[in-house]
């Protein structure tokens, strides 16, 4: 916030924690001119001026509202309309009001009734920041620092007053969030007013107990942290008990639902309900710790920019495991929630993709304990078992959630919402809806079939064969998982072989599915019976490392139990092809899946025309396949891959734009791209690159700083966290040379 902004004059209606520390921020930050204060406490007004807060006071609140340009009220919510009334005649007619109740409904109905419906200068506002200390001296001027402060406009406030408000909040360090009136007292019953009137509840039961003594002796940390929030000023939550009473007793009542409900649970010795109560709220309590930290990695509102920093690096070696499979550990919860049984998953992903699978599954009831170094236990309920989602699914960055999910979800008896986050928000999702709507599914899709996607339940579903129009395993375990609840025989054929992730896992649950070359058919009335699961690693993210290992002079490095389904070996075709030095080794099968370690040694790669048949089994891998055209000797062309188009981004190009700002020779074709290699002489120059949030964009260019000659600079890599946590961690081992620049962004 720069020095010009200055108001001249301020007036501090009560000499609290809350008023004070704004004064004091202000004028620490040379943004006010004079401040006068007023409080019912004439000690306070003395204190509050030795201190420097403010520079004149009065009995009298006339006097100290005279002249102000902005007037702030923070006195308890039940005295507002009191000072309201005692300055209606006194303030000049451009001064703007504010106020820092917990309350805003209440506030708002005394500015009505004291003011009027017309006037138009008082900003309702809440900032979310206190301190166990309190008064006069308690007054911090970075008590805002980093904090939230909540903005309740009216339709009716005049633009120029919250403009005011606005940048004196951010004078001070404060995030500004804008809420509705009623939505702010409802978030508030529920966060702050709730807790409090427990903590209130629950030290003066156990007070009154006849053992109170000894329970009180033995107290543990727990119970000083809960109970922590009863030390607050009684009057001062008297009061926002009485102004937000209809919030509080509709959150209450919800409350009191729901411990009864668990504790009919814990009579019954009902140990799978109590362990999902246990489990939904420890990984709802760990996401608001990372948002109130802000680091939360699945928060919709980005709170961080990420940037990486890749110099030139070394040979690369090592024998190591990347994460889990994705695409493996999407379906995993899926079928392990609809499963008869309890599933056991190792080896799991826990990336952002993953774990929004997961979420949405908890969010219909199924209890999943975990995930925990890669474990996860899941509770399965059947195929008919899920129950109501409280709110729209949000699924984040994660395509395959939502299109696996939009057939599940065809067959439910209740409706569902499902959202993600801008860039999933692009992606199209038709190419779903279309077959579903065949089936008798009521689906709903935004502006040209992007999300969010709407499935009405209760629809009769009836099995179709489906000749998919383009090769897609997405689309295919779609049609597939809605086949599970429609009416007769459902079958898919494909133009190509792709990935067959769901019909493996369809048979390990046990449920008959029938494979005959290129086309896949179930029928509904089977059941799913509970496994065990190991997840191998994901070749996908294998697939960084041959590329960097291939193209890196000296390299040699051992990828272990890599999993090398005949669907997704598309990359290792390809390198080999291209002269790549690639050894599949001991290769078993764990789980009807198909794994392997994969050794990678240096080789100098050769340009090719990528057969179109390796395009389907290589679709998620051709980022990093572009890095490794660009350093092959003469041409690479790629073409059949228009699907490439339309991923987490534009994929074709943002790779060709970012090879060609590196000095590449590349264009993108409607359906590919053709790369003119540099060979073994040439190398990447330095350069900033847009990763347009895609994470395979922003590895693949890490990667390539292998063969660079200056440092190159890749944007936006936050969602590399969407499937492969420890990325950085585990290429600066191998021998990389990542820096990571994290930065906050306003919400």
């Amino acid at each position: 916030m720069s020095s010009e902004f200055r108001i001249e004059r301020i007036a501090v209606i009560g000499l609290g924690l809350i008023g004070c520390s704004w004064v004091k921020g202000l004028r620490a930050r040379g943004h006010v001119g004079f401040v006068s204060g007023y409080d019912r406490n004439l000690e306070s007004m003395t204190l509050a001026q030795e201190a420097g807060l403010i520079d004149f006071f009065s009995e009298d609140i006339t006097d100290v509202v005279a002249d102000a340009d902005l007037i702030i009220i923070s006195v308890p919510i039940m005295a507002v309309r009191g000072v309201l009334e005692s300055i209606l005649t006194s303030i000049s007619s451009t001064a703007v009001l504010t106020d820092v109740g917990s309350v805003k409904g209440s506030v708002a109905a005394d500015v009505k009734a004291v003011f009027g419906d017309g006037f138009t200068r008082f900003v309702l506002g809440h900032p979310i920041a206190g301190s166990e200390r309190s008064g006069v001296l308690a007054a911090d001027e970075n008590l805002y620092v980093h904090h939230k402060v909540i903005i309740t406009p009216e339709a009716h406030t005049d633009s120029k007053a919250l403009k005011l408000v606005r940048q004196a909040w951010r004078a001070v360090g404060a995030d500004i969030e804008d809420m509705a009136v009623e939505h702010h007292d409802e978030v508030l019953a529920a966060t702050s007013h709730l807790p409090h009137l427990l903590a209130y509840s629950l030290v003066d039961t156990l007070a009154n107990s006849h053992e109170n003594k000894e329970i009180f002796n033995y107290a543990a940390g727990g119970f000083r942290d809960f109970t922590r929030i009863a030390a607050s000023s009684p009057v001062m939550w008297r009061d926002i008990f009485s102004a937000n009473r209809e919030q509080i007793l509709k959150t209450l009542d919800l409350f009191e639902h729901d411990l009864k409900f668990l504790r009919a649970a814990i009579e019954l010795g009902d140990t799978t309900t109590v362990m999902g109560v246990l489990t939904r709220a420890k990984v709802a309590r760990d996401h608001f710790s990372k948002i109130l930290a802000r680091r939360a990695y699945v928060d919709p509102m980005k709170t961080a920019s990420v940037t990486y920093i890749a110099t030139p690096g070394q040979a690369l070696s090592g024998s190591f495991r990347v994460p889990g499979d994705k695409s493996i550990s999407h379906r995993s919860i899926m079928l392990g929630s609809l499963a008869n049984g309890t599933t056991e998953v190792s080896g799991f992903l826990e990336g952002e993709d993953s774990l929004a699978t997961l979420q949405a599954f908890r969010d219909m009831g199924v209890v999943i304990e975990g995930p925990h170094r890669g474990r996860v236990t899941i509770h399965g309920v059947g195929l008919h078992g899920l129950q109501t989602p409280p709110n729209a699914l949000y699924l984040g960055n994660s395509g395959t959630s939502m299109r696996l999910l939009a057939g599940l979800m065809a067959g439910q008896v209740f409706d569902v919402e499902m959202s993600g986050d801008e860039s999933l928000s692009k992606r199209p999702m038709g190419r779903v809806a279309d077959p579903l709507r065949l089936m008798g599914a009521a689906v709903e899709t935004a502006e040209a079939g992007r999300p969010p996607i709407k499935v009405k339940g209760g629809s009769k579903l009836k099995g179709i064969h489906y000749d998919l129009p383009m090769a897609s395993a997405q689309v295919k375990s779609c049609v597939l998982l809605a086949g599970l609840y429609a009416e007769g025989e459902t079958s898919v054929t494909e133009p190509a072989p792709t990935r067959d992730h769901t019909e493996r896992m369809l048979k390990g649950f046990g449920y008959d599915v029938q494979v005959d070359g290129n086309k896949v058919t179930l029928k509904s009335g089977g059941e799913l019976t509970a496994t065990s699961i190991d997840v191998p690693a994901d070749i996908s993210s294998a697939a960084f490392y041959m590329v960097g290992a291939s193209i890196m002079p000296g390299s040699d490095i051992t990828l272990q139990h890599v999993g090398i389904n005949p669907t997704r070996i598309g990359v290792i075709n390809i390198l080999r092809a291209m002269g790549g030095n690639i050894e599949v080794l001991n290769e078993r099968e764990v789980g009807g899946e198909p794994v392997a370690d994969i050794r990678i040694q240096s080789a100098q790669l050769k340009g090719i025309h990528i057969p179109e048949d390796q395009v389907p089994l290589a679709i998620d891998e051709f980022p990093a396949i572009f890095i490794a055209a660009a350093c092959a000797e003469g041409e690479t062309v790629l073409t059949g891959a228009e699907e490439l188009r339309v991923k987490e981004s534009d994929r074709i190009q943002a790779m060709v734009d970012g090879l060609v700002t590196l000095g590449v020779d590349a264009k993108g074709t409607h359906d590919g791209a053709i790369i003119q290699g540099f060979g073994a002489a040439g190398s990447f120059g330095g350069g900033e690159i847009e990763s347009q949030h895609d994470h395979r964009i922003a590895m693949s260019f890490a990667m390539a700083s292998l063969r660079g000659s200056d440092p190159i600079i890749v944007r936006d890599c936050a969602n590399v966290a969407t499937s492969f946590p420890g990325f950085v961690e585990l290429a600066n081992a191998a021998g990389l040379a990542l820096k990571v620049n994290e930065e906050s962004v306003d919400a």
